[in-house]
């Protein structure tokens, strides 16, 4: 059967971007323009299509990425809309995972935003080329170059303007084609459908030429053959500069950046022609390398054709009120047709395709077909999990998995009736299953249904979906942060477990030695037992004793993090010695040697970013100190002050009403993971005490 469209024609595109960027609103134009919705939803109004989820339209957040495909100039384009806000950074990571291209979206007044670096730095980690897209150019203090500079200077970005504004503010008016070196306008009477191309006024025109110099100049640099025309003729043509910047873009060289105010309908269309000029397609990308091949022999790779075995990967996995299990699927390589067996190398199991469906948001369209560089929803794969590779069952392949950040705070959650029990387990394992950074489980001590997740807001929206989709009612406890103990200084020493009480006894002697390690590396175990001390069959359950005792560690009954153990010796006995024995003696000496370790508390530590009216800058930076906060910088930014700071999660409960009421609903924040740091040596002691009171500690 052949394509519907030719590979090179598509498109697989993310929009990412700091909160309030404008992402939806963008997203909502390009629809719009390209034909896919004959009607423009506002954010504001709740009436976005890719904001289909109720809470999202309530809060004019988006919370999950929505995936459609668009059409643009015999192009086809998959569009993948991210959320900004860092509770929900998930779904930003497994979008660019599978991503070829992204579209950064700037504010023109607001900039390099704390999200706008993490998003940047997750796509560099995938290597995903980009454009650069600067919406809200008709708001007050807008400023196209300075966001242009500090994308270089921030970002470590080539940033290349492709077109110039033609004013700011209320007086932004549209933008030059530096390409076309054209006066770009948009009537305001059709919502911007038609774009009036007209010569450069002459007052813009020795701007235009000034940054059009600049762009001939960046092309230039990154081909010699044109640097040489250039050098002789001081000009490129149109399509050699659109050749030379598409390859610079693939290339990770240059960052193409536009500008317009997506709400006010101008400069989108210029947009959706750089994703296609500029943005690789999959035939642009090397093959898929396997990360360690299913069947354990040399690596294997997939070019990006039709003509492959399948390969895909699982990048997103959700729960339909009327279709059940949904899976997302990017094919690498091959065809993929309804009915088709394929192997899940990843899970080692078979499975078979039920039904396959291009996604329009939360709207299907089935097909029977889909090939390579498609991202399409599949029914009928229960098994299958977030990040999973499904392939051909003749040649099976693993590829790469999507890595997700630890969750960092937790809360209690209980039934409010005893009927609702089973079924709130059943609907948070399945909300579980959607959602990589969202751990359910349950404390054997207080019988209390743990969840865990990225923030406050990322809880609360679960615990809201859990009574909106599920009908379940459960009443929530205090939220819990996910402190972490960890060893200070190197110690080592040894335990003898002996037992013997008639019959066969318990034997098991071992020498260890525990060192600290860097924050964030986990842990570590090592044998140097030589000549037999311990037999080999023994050292796993040295392991597993070591790993039981720091699910609770020894000092203050939290997991134990950052540290390598070595067992360098020991002894066994031929009878009594067994897989418990050395279990139990791995797990006394570990608590032994931790309590001698100097340990230590460590907690999650937010950056914090404010923006506020300069009126309650003193009030606002007394709220972060009182909350153990560092200030750690700040800056002006029009009428209003960004204080950058660092704070401790723990003290950072219901900050968002202390700031809302000391700024008079004027000032906003936004707070992300950073690392972990040492708890003070008082508040130490406090918790302790605390888990000693609560049982925690044995």
């Amino acid at each position: 059967m052949a394509r519907r469209i030719a590979l090179t024609h598509v498109r697989n595109v993310g929009i990412m971007a700091h909160i309030d960027a404008g992402k939806t609103t963008v997203s909502e134009r390009l629809l719009f323009y390209s034909g896919k919705t004959h009607k423009v939803g506002e954010v504001h109004d709740g009436a976005a299509t890719m904001d289909w989820m109720v809470q999202e339209r309530e809060r004019g957040i988006t919370i999950t990425s929505a995936a459609t495909t668009l059409p643009w100039k015999e192009h086809e384009i998959t569009l993948i809309d991210t959320p900004g806000h860092v509770d929900f950074t998930a779904e930003v990571e497994r979008s660019l995972r599978v991503l070829d291209g992204a579209v950064a979206l700037f504010c023109a007044v607001g900039g390099v935003q704390p999200q706008s670096e993490k998003v940047w730095k997750q796509s560099e980690k995938y290597g995903v080329p980009k454009i650069a897209f600067i919406n809200k150019m008709d708001r007050t203090g807008a400023d196209f170059f300075g966001v242009v500079k500090k994308i270089q200077d921030i970002l470590g970005a080539n940033a290349v303007p492709v077109v110039v504004p033609i004013g700011k503010e209320d007086q932004f008016k549209g933008i030059i084609d530096l390409l076309t070196m054209k006066a770009v306008t948009y009537p305001d009477d059709d919502q911007g459908q038609t774009c009036l191309e007209t010569e450069i006024p002459p007052e813009l025109r020795a701007k235009a030429k000034k940054w059009r110099a600049n762009l001939v100049e960046k092309c230039a640099e990154q081909d010699d053959v044109l640097l040489e025309k250039f050098l002789n003729t001081g000009d490129l043509t149109e399509s050699e500069m659109r050749g030379i910047i598409r390859k610079a873009t693939i290339a990770h060289k240059v960052i193409p950046v536009y500008c317009g105010s997506a709400f006010k309908n101008k400069g989108v269309q210029r947009l959706l022609d750089g994703i296609v000029y500029f943005l690789p397609s999959p035939d642009d990308l090397p093959p898929v390398v396997s990360a360690g091949s299913a069947e354990d022999d040399a690596p294997s790779q997939r070019a990006p054709s039709d003509d492959e075995p399948m390969s895909a990967i699982a990048f997103k996995v959700m729960s339909d009120k009327h279709m059940g299990k949904l899976t997302y699927l990017r094919i690498y390589s091959g065809r993929l047709r309804t009915g088709d067996a394929v192997y899940n190398s990843t899970q080692q199991t078979d499975a078979r395709i039920g039904r396959l469906m291009r996604m329009h948001a939360n709207r299907q369209e089935g097909i029977e077909e889909a090939a390579t560089g498609d991202i399409v929803a599949v029914v009928g794969l229960a098994k299958t999990h977030t990040g999973d590779t499904l392939c051909s069952p003749e040649k099976p392949i693993l590829l790469e998995a999507i890595e997700f950040p630890t969750p960092v705070m937790s809360i209690s959650v209980k039934p409010e009736s005893r009927l609702d029990g089973e079924k709130a387990l059943a609907s948070l394992h399945r909300l579980a299953e959607e959602d990589p950074t969202f751990f359910v489980k349950l404390d054997p001590e207080t019988k209390e249904t743990i969840i865990s997740g990225m923030g406050e807001l990322h809880l609360e929206i679960l615990v809201d979906r859990l009574l909106r989709e599920f009908d379940v009612k459960v009443a929530v406890g205090r939220p819990e942060v996910a402190f972490r103990e960890t060893a200070t200084v190197t110690v080592e020493g040894q335990y003898k477990h002996v037992k013997q009480s008639g019959g066969r006894g318990q034997y098991a002697h071992v020498w260890l030695r525990l060192e600290p390690m860097e924050t964030g590396t986990g842990f570590e175990f090592v044998s140097e037992v030589k000549g037999g001390r311990i037999p080999t069959e023994y050292i796993p359950s040295v392991e597993k004793g070591i790993i039981r005792c720091m699910d609770k560690g020894p000092f203050a009954g939290y997991p134990v993090v950052d540290v390598r153990v070595v067992v360098f010796d020991g002894s066994y006995h031929e009878v009594d010695s067994s897989d418990m024995a050395f279990q139990e003696a791995g797990r006394a000496c570990f608590r032994e040697l931790f309590l001698k370790a100097h340990p230590e508390i460590t907690e999650p530590v937010m950056s914090l970013e404010v923006t506020t009216p300069e009126d309650f800058v003193g009030g606002i930076t007394g709220t972060i100190c009182q909350r153990r906060g560092r200030i750690e910088a700040m800056e002006p930014q029009g009428n209003y002050r960004i204080i950058r700071a660092m704070a401790p999660l723990s003290e950072m409960f219901g900050y968002s009403n202390v700031i809302r009421t000391i700024s008079q609903g004027r000032a906003a924040y936004v707070m992300h993971f950073e690392r972990y740091e040492a708890v003070p040596y008082s508040l130490a002691e406090e918790l302790v005490k605390k888990r000693r009171e609560l049982g925690k500690i044995h």
